[in-house]
């Protein structure tokens, strides 16, 4: 099942680097003919598909190599299936994944959480070379923390103060 590159000719772009008269490289980079055959290499034995493994839908095939320490699971695997959906250029593929990335942060806090081991946040987030290099964004964002902390406790207080003397 080789695909060849007339079967994506429809896609507006493809292509548009197989022309060695067209390489931005040039003249510093002396290609040989064979750079120019394509980026199938037959010589690459394919990886086996032991996980999910996504992929662009501007690509014919999966890489002959791809990671699979982390394939894509809960709710973050959702967002990463949808933007996948999407070509590389719109903004529907990159904000997703952007999302799922933050979320994938909160799946992990909570899985550890989980497995009773508490994370150490402020070590993980570059808390103590922040504190070395830029200590007045740390106190600054110390400071913040604290304020809303302290606004918060005083707003939930004040309605429970209201309910009781209903």
């Amino acid at each position: 099942m080789e695909k060849t590159a007339k079967d994506f000719a429809h896609i507006k772009g493809w292509g548009i680097d197989a022309d060695p008269k067209n390489d931005p490289t040039y003249p510093y980079k002396h290609r040989t003919n064979g750079e120019h055959a394509g980026y199938i290499r037959p010589d690459i034995p394919q990886q086996p598909l032991t996980v999910e493994v996504l992929h662009s839908n501007e690509r014919p095939n999966i890489t002959a190599v791809f990671g699979t320490s982390v394939p894509p699971s809960g709710l973050s695997g959702i967002l990463r299936r949808y933007a996948f959906k999407f070509s590389e250029n719109e903004y529907g593929h990159w904000l997703p994944l952007l999302l799922a990335d933050r979320v994938n942060v909160v799946e992990g806090i909570l899985d550890d959480l989980v497995h009773g081991h508490i994370p150490n946040l402020f070590a993980e987030k570059g808390g103590k070379s922040d504190w070395k290099f830029n200590r007045k964004s740390q106190l600054l964002k110390a400071g913040i923390g604290t304020a809303l902390g302290i606004a918060t406790i005083v707003l939930l207080s004040q309605k429970k103060g209201k309910k009781a003397k209903r």
